[in-house]
């Protein structure tokens, strides 16, 4: 059997039913991020009655005249009843020409981490600002994080434009200021619509009142942003994730290695090496959903079976012998620091990338970014919650890692706490924003336990 990849999602002008777009939302509190969502949903005619009814129902019982959309993502009881969101609401909806995959994260500074969760797999960002306040350190934090994360489009939504008179000098000012701290920062793309989320104002409907406004409305953007789902023409990444040996009379010798091919295609025939090992050996046969195929590609999840017997194991990454990434035990990172503990130089971590998990240390933590000039601190020496610094992390093992920019799968990874599994920091392997010259950095305490590399 022979497959070719195709883009089902293909259709007039790349626009399609069946494409796909995911993306996040993010502002400060009480930015009106869960009302701009509810709205969405709810002129999209993407809510069902009986949600709807029920909104209803607990808008009544707080005596408000109409309903308060923000119910319809707020569904923790501790969110409804402080009246901010705390954690990540996915929802799912559709109109006719696109499907959605929505991240509504919370604003306030304590729940940044959310963010990073929400944005981490988003091809596009909603950062909200309200028309009152401007630009604010939420705002930056937040601009910093989609960069930091490679988002490629970010939309600003100035929101609350019926609290500040629909003026265009009010949107004006800020989108030029953000457009410009986010630009610095190396985002590619901005897009500044003026909405209001309470009123409905250019979200689904174009406004009455922002006649000088010319630009889409929020869901027509988002149902026009060019997205691009191929991730065949990267180099091809295989993380094992499961070894099959199944022992059975028909099949005697099989030896499989089970994973989702995290970009590129493979081919039967092709050379490729095992790394850390560096192995080599060829693609004897490929299985997808139980049938031999010739050609496999991302993001399937298939069984490769190779010409030679190696020692393979999950954690352990397949790739083409041309294009295998290079092995490091130095892994120098860009890091959003999320654990209520501080990461500090000498921390022992577990870094986890792809399917493999090592010990490691943190040797050095030779700057953090200051949000408010985009400036670099030197040698702060640790990273309390919420920053975003750059480490350098000796490992115990060498590690496959791919540059964050050209891979964000496979050039991201995780700090974790060994002792009880906490996510200290998501990494971003690379230069994500270039650092001021250091001091000397903090050495690192002396280990006596064996985890000193």
């Amino acid at each position: 059997m022979t497959s070719t990849p195709t883009d089902a999602s293909a259709g007039p002008a790349g626009i399609s039913a069946t494409t796909l777009l995911r993306f996040a939302t993010a502002g400060s509190v009480d930015d009106g991020k869960s009302t701009l969502v509810g709205r969405l949903l709810h002129d999209s005619k993407s809510v069902l009655t009986d949600q709807l009814e029920a909104v209803e129902r607990v808008s009544l019982g707080r005596g408000q005249e109409a309903p308060d959309l923000a119910l319809l993502t707020d569904g923790l009881r501790a969110e409804r009843e402080q009246g901010i969101t705390i954690d990540v609401a996915y929802r799912y909806f559709a109109t006719p020409r696109r499907r959605f995959i929505l991240a509504d994260t919370p604003g306030h500074v304590q729940y940044t981490r959310n963010m990073v969760t929400g944005a981490s797999t988003a091809e596009l960002a909603v950062v909200l600002v309200d028309a009152r306040n401007g630009v604010v350190e939420q705002t930056r934090r937040h601009a910093a994080i989609a960069a930091l994360l490679r988002v490629p489009h970010v939309v600003l939504a100035v929101n609350k434009m019926d609290l500040a008179d629909y003026a265009e000098p009010v949107f004006a000012a800020i989108a030029e200021e953000f457009t410009a701290y986010a630009t610095a920062l190396g985002v590619p793309e901005v897009t500044a619509i003026p909405i209001s989320a309470l009123a409905g104002d250019n979200v689904v409907e174009p406004s009455a009142h922002m006649d000088w406004y010319g630009g889409p409305t929020v869901l027509e953007h988002l149902e026009t942003v060019p997205v691009s789902h191929d991730l065949t023409g990267c180099p091809a990444r295989f993380p094992v994730q499961y070894v099959i040996r199944p022992q059975s009379a028909e099949h005697p010798d099989y030896r499989g290695y089970a994973g989702q091919i995290a970009s590129g295609a493979l081919r039967v025939g092709e050379p490729v090496t095992v790394l850390p090992s560096g192995k080599t050996s060829v693609i004897e046969g490929i299985d997808a959903l139980g049938e031999p195929v010739d050609i496999a590609w991302a993001p399937q999840s298939v069984t490769l079976r190779l010409a030679d017997d190696i020692d393979i194991s999950r954690g352990d990454l397949i790739a083409p012998t041309a294009a295998a990434p290079a092995t490091t035990q130095d892994v120098v990172a860009t890091v959003c620091h999320v654990a209520d503990q501080p990461l500090t130089v000498g921390r022992r971590v577990l870094l986890k990338h792809t399917t493999r998990t090592v010990k490691a240390v943190v040797k050095e933590i030779p700057s953090r970014l200051t949000l408010d000039d985009l400036s670099q601190h030197p040698s702060p020496g640790t990273l309390a919650a919420n920053d975003i610094g750059r480490v350098v992390v000796r490992t115990a093992e060498p590690l496959p890692l791919d540059a964050y920019a050209d891979s964000r799968r496979t050039g991201s990874f995780l700090l974790i706490d060994p002792a009880d599994g906490t996510t200290l920091s998501a990494g971003m392997a690379g230069d994500a924003f270039a650092a001021a010259p250091a001091d000397e950095p903090a050495e690192a305490p002396e280990d006596d336990d064996g985890w000193d590399f």
